[in-house]
C-alpha cells in the first residue's frame, strides 16, 4: 500500500515521469567526512561552496538529514545496501561489503538493482570503504580512492608519534592534476559527454576533506581563508554529564585531541581548520566542474543528482576530533535531491537518514521495489516540504548504541543503559545532557520507542583453515 500510495503521488506530482516513458539517469555525488560546513547549510562563518550552494538551489536541500552510522564502512554499506547497521552488524571499517560474498550474494545493492531494472552502472572514486568493489555493482570502473594519494610528493607536518600516519594538514604544491579528487571528477566529465542507448546511474566520490587534509597551495592560500578564521564552540566541561562508556567508545586520541590542539595554543587547530576549509572549497570546485559538464551534456534535462556525505567530523567540538560519535557534529551531514522538473530551492527541515537515498531512487526512476530495504522515500517530502512525516533519524555506533534525531530533540541510548538528551531548539550545541531531568522522562520513554529492535552481533569473516 505505502509504494502503490507514493506511485500514485509522483505520478501526479513529478512532470517528467509523467511527461515521458524514458527513464531518468542517476548522478549519485558522495562526499567523504563533510560535515554541515556548506554555505546552505550556514554550518560555518568561513565556509564557501558556490558549486554545492547552486545545486541546493536547483533542488531540495535537507537540512536535517542524517547518517546510519559515523564510520565510513557502516555507512556506506548501510546505504549501499539500504538497511541499517543493526541489521547487517556492519558497525566497524572491516570487514567491508567487497570482503563479504555470504553477504552480498544475498543482497541486493543500489547500483545491481539498477542493473537488474536495465540501467547502465558507472562508477570512480570512493563510493563504499574498499578499493575493491562487491562483485557486480558496476559495469563501468573508473579510477579507485586512494591511487593518487601520493605522500611521497606531499608536504608533510609534524605530528606526535601516536597519531595516525593519515593525521596531517597542509598546502601542496604538486600538479593540481594528480589530486585524486580532480582526477575522479575529469573521468566522470569524461561520461557525461557521451551517447547511451540506455539510462545510466553513475557514481562518483570524492574524497576530500577526509583526512590528510590536503589542499593545493592555490586553494589553501585563498583570500577567503587567509584572514582571522573562527574557530568552533568549545566548552571545557563539556564532557562532565555524560557516562564513562560514552567516553570510552569514542576514538581518541585518533586523529588528535582536542587537549593536544589547545596545548599548541590553538596554533595547529587553526591550521587543521584552515586545511579542512580547504578541503571543502577544493571538492566544491569538483562539484562544479562536473556539475557545468552535465549541464552541457546531451543528459542535462534528464537526470537526477544526488549529493551527499557519508558522515561529518568534528573539528573540536564537544571536545572531539574526527567522527565515531553520535552527536550531531559527526551525523548531520549534507543531502540535496535535484531532478528535472522538480522544486528549486527548496528546504525540508524534517530529519531524514541516508538510508532514505536508496528507495526514494527506486521511487523517482519507477524501478521495482526491494522489499528488504528499510529507509522510507523522501519523495512525499520532494512533493510537499510539509508533508506527514512520522520518521526519525537513527544513528549506530558499535553494537547497542544509538542516537535518535526528531526536528528538536536529540536522544542517545548507549550499551550500558546510560543516556543522553539534547534539546536543538535551545542547545545546537548539544552542551546540556537533560536525561536525568525528570520532567523529560515521558518525552524520553517516547523516544525509545523508536531505537531498532534489531541489534545484531558485529559481523566477521568465517576463520581460515590452517589446512
Amino acid at each position: 500500500m505505502k509504494t502503490l500510495l507514493c506511485t500514485l503521488t509522483l505520478a501526479l506530482f513529478i512532470p517528467f515521469l509523467r511527461a515521458s516513458a524514458e527513464k531518468p539517469n542517476v548522478l549519485l555525488i558522495a562526499v567523504d567526512d563533510l560535515n554541515d560546513w556548506i554555505g546552505a547549510l550556514n554550518g560555518h562563518p568561513d565556509t564557501k561552496t558556490p558549486n554545492i550552494d547552486r545545486l541546493a538551489k536547483r533542488g531540495t536541500l535537507f537540512s536535517n538529514a542524517h547518517c546510519q552510522a559515523p564510520i565510513c564502512n557502516p555507512s556506506r554499506t548501510s546505504l549501499m545496501f539500504g538497511m541499517r547497521p543493526s541489521t547487517t552488524g556492519f558497525y566497524d571499517n572491516k570487514p567491508n561489503s567487497a570482503q563479504t560474498p555470504a553477504f552480498y550474494s544475498k543482497h541486493v545493492s543500489l547500483p545491481r538493482h539498477f542493473a537488474a531494472n536495465g540501467y547502465l552502472t558507472m562508477t570512480t572514486g570512493k563510493l563504499y570503504h574498499a578499493s575493491k568493489l562487491p562483485k557486480g555493482d558496476f559495469e563501468v570502473e573508473g579510477p579507485r580512492p586512494g591511487q593518487w594519494i601520493d605522500l611521497d610528493e606531499a608536504v608533510q607536518t609534524e605530528r606526535p608519534d601516536h597519531m595516525h600516519w593519515l593525521w596531517d594538514f597542509g598546502p601542496q604544491t604538486y600538479n593540481e592534476e594528480k589530486f585524486a579528487d580532480y582526477v575522479d571528477a575529469s573521468w566522470a566529465i569524461d561520461q557525461l559527454g557521451k551517447e547511451y542507448d540506455r539510462p545510466f546511474f553513475l557514481s562518483l566520490g570524492f574524497y576530500r576533506p577526509h583526512v590528510p587534509f590536503f589542499s593545493p597551495e592555490r586553494v589553501y592560500n585563498h583570500p577567503d581563508l587567509s584572514g582571522e578564521l573562527r574557530l568552533p564552540l568549545v566548552k571545557t566541561d563539556d564532557l562532565d554529564d555524560i557516562s564513562e562508556h560514552a567516553k570510552k567508545i569514542i576514538y581518541s586520541p585518533y586523529p588528535a585531541s582536542q587537549d593536544w590542539v589547545e596545548k599548541n595554543s590553538n596554533e595547529k587547530w587553526y591550521e587543521a581548520m584552515r586545511s579542512y576549509l580547504a578541503c571543502i572549497r577544493w571538492t566544491d570546485e569538483q562539484v562544479g566542474r562536473v556539475l557545468d559538464a552535465l549541464d552541457k551534456s546531451p543528459h542535462a534535462d534528464n537526470t537526477i543528482i544526488v549529493f551527499y556525505a557519508d558522515h561529518g567530523f568534528h573539528l573540536g567540538e564537544k571536545r572531539h576530533w574526527a567522527k565515531w560519535t553520535l552527536w550531531e557534529r559527526s551525523t548531520r551531514v549534507p543531502y540535496i535531491v535535484s531532478y528535472p522538473g522538480g522544486d528549486e530551492g527548496k528546504v525540508v527541515d524534517q530529519p531524514v537518514e541516508l538510508l532514505s537515498i536508496y528507495p526514494t531512487l527506486v521511487d523517482l526512476c519507477g524501478l521495482s521495489e526491494n522489499p528488504v530495504v528499510e529507509g522510507n522515500s523522501v519523495a512525499p517530502l520532494l512533493v510537499d516540504a510539509d508533508a506527514d512525516w512520522p520518521h526519525a533519524a537513527i544513528t549506530t555506533l558499535f553494537q547497542n548504541n544509538h542516537s535518535v534525531r526528531t526536528k528538536d530533540w536529540r536522544y542517545i541510548s548507549y550499551a550500558d543503559g546510560s543516556e543522553e538528551l539534547y534539546d536543538h531548539r535551545v542547545d545546537p550545541n548539544e552542551w546540556t545532557n537533560l536525561a536525568s531531568d525528570p520532567r523529560k522522562s515521558k518525552l524520553i520513554e517516547k523516544l525509545r520507542k523508536l531505537l531498532p529492535q534489531k541489534n545484531v552481533k558485529q559481523f566477521t569473516l568465517p576463520k581460515k583453515s590452517k589446512s
